[in-house]
């Protein structure tokens, strides 16, 4: 009997059921366990170095519940013949949806009216303009299943989608030719790029200057995809009118003074987590192990 470890919470009843009675989940492993572990179902806050991958020798598989794997050490993954099981499109519609929700509740000033409902301040809600997505621009950094699924909702609700991705196909008619001219035209910006050299600080006090003055900047991607203290800078500016942030640079995430702003909609990286789509994230992991541990192809391993 395999026994495959779950590094970091995943849900044991739906794990359990895939992996079939052949294979045995340990939740809570020890260094023995590690030690014997074939198979390993990782979540995305955990990182797997070196040393992780020494203290499981008899690995023959490693689950990444989601599609980031930079904390994975992959050139370790390639010296030992491990793929590295990645689960792409199981929280697409999730993140998407969790990213409308940011721009909708900066749209709506919703943190403020609720404030005001709240503190009987009802004579003051003229002070408290309400923007629209309909008739807005939505620039969109990134155009993979994330990308695309949120550009349809956009549409849906009467926005303009443009979008600017340095190696996927954009069609023409939404395509921007450089993230400047994204930026120039878009009344909200939403960042689904991964996170490589080339994107980190995507966004910074450079790129922000190009962004419309009173815009909304949402990152459900990578934490590292934004200078944060140029972001704070920029808010504080008025150069941007609100920003919603899924991931930080670290998780669980450092205080930092922007969290404290009026104008700020935070979530410690549950956007894709949806009872539905964390459910297919855990299901499509158990798959991916069980089907290297039976001899077959996984449907999706890292690059």
């Amino acid at each position: 009997m395999a026994i495959v470890v779950a590094l970091g919470p995943v849900d044991a009843t739906l794990v359990e059921s895939v992996l079939g009675s052949d294979h045995r989940l340990v939740t809570d492993p020890t260094s023995k366990d590690l030690a014997v572990c074939e198979g390993a179902i990782v979540r995305a806050n955990v990182t797997v170095d070196r040393a992780s991958f020494d203290s499981m020798p008899n690995l023959r598989v490693l689950a990444r519940t989601g599609v980031g794997t930079e904390r994975v050490d992959l050139g370790v993954a390639r010296e030992r013949g491990i793929p590295v099981v990645i689960t792409p499109g199981s929280n697409t519609n999730a993140v998407a949806e969790g990213a409308l929700a940011m721009m909708l509740h900066l749209t709506k000033n919703l943190r403020s009216l609720t404030d005001l409902v709240r503190d009987g301040r009802w004579q003051e809600r003229d002070a408290f303009p309400l923007g629209d997505i309909d008739g807005s621009t939505v620039g969109i950094v990134g155009w993979g299943r994330i990308g695309q699924r949120l550009g349809a909702l956009v549409e849906a609700l009467g926005g303009t989608v443009r979008a600017f991705d340095p190696v996927a196909a954009v069609p023409d008619a939404i395509r921007a030719e450089s993230l400047v001219e994204l930026l120039t035209v878009s009344d909200i910006v939403s960042l689904h790029a991964p996170l490589v050299d080339s994107t980190r600080h995507l966004i910074n006090a450079e790129t922000l200057g190009h962004m419309k003055r009173g815009s909304i900047l949402i990152n459900c991607g990578r934490g590292p995809l934004i200078d944060i203290d140029a972001v704070h800078d920029a808010l504080r500016a008025g150069q941007l009118g609100g920003v919603g942030l899924d991931v930080f640079d670290d998780e669980p995430a450092e205080p930092h003074p922007l969290m404290n702003e009026a104008s700020v909609v935070l979530t410690p990286h549950v956007m894709g987590l949806s009872r539905k789509a964390a459910a297919q994230t855990f299901a499509d992991a158990a798959h991916g192990v069980r089907d290297v541990l039976d001899g077959r192809d996984p449907a999706a391993i890292a690059p």
